[in-house]
């Protein structure tokens, strides 16, 4: 049987482990690090290896973009003193998953989702719909799923402790920290 590709938007090992865990078997799964709001860089850089020692442990693709700072803080200008989960949030979920969705379209994916819906402190139907929205411009589908529906943050939590990942004390950006 021929699975569909899919492109897994991950944000981090801790996040994405139960999503990776979940699909992998159902899909033919690549797994796409962009996330340009992790600040510092040596954030970003220890979120990113921690993820790709992960996928290289299930044999899995990992592609990353490129790490633009600046980028992000251009894209959400305007909107630094807005409240997390509010409309700062969600250009950070527009600018990552488009990009996401850019590069399913170029590389021949099937499905495009995300890990950001495993959050508790994230509002899923907001990353699903934007998700909808970018994937649809370029003829994507997009895995409409609550990843922290039936204990998905619990399994994933388990999951973190079990591979002893390192977990952040914040979502990524400058802004979230403390928060």
């Amino acid at each position: 049987m021929v699975k569909m590709k899919l492109l897994l938007h991950a944000c981090c090992a801790p996040c994405a482990g139960y999503v990776i865990e979940k699909l992998m078997s159902e899909y033919d799964l690549g797994i796409y690090y962009y996330n340009p709001n992790i600040y510092p860089e040596e954030e970003y850089i220890r979120r990113r290896n921690e993820l790709v020692n992960y996928c290289a442990k299930l044999q899995l693709p990992f592609i990353e973009d490129p790490y633009d700072y600046i980028d992000w803080e251009k894209s959400i200008e305007g909107l630094e003193h807005e409240p997390e989960r509010g409309k700062r949030c969600n250009q950070c979920f527009r600018l990552r998953l488009e990009k996401a969705a850019l590069y399913a379209s170029y590389n021949d994916y099937n499905y495009l989702t995300t890990t950001l819906t495993i959050s508790p402190h994230k509002i899923s139907s907001k990353i699903i719909d934007i998700g909808k929205e970018v994937s649809s411009k370029y003829n994507i589908n997009f895995l409409e799923e609550d990843f922290k529906k039936k204990n998905g943050y619990q399994l994933s939590s388990e999951i973190a402790r079990r591979e002893n990942f390192f977990r952040q004390t914040y979502c990524g950006c400058y802004y979230s920290i403390g928060h």
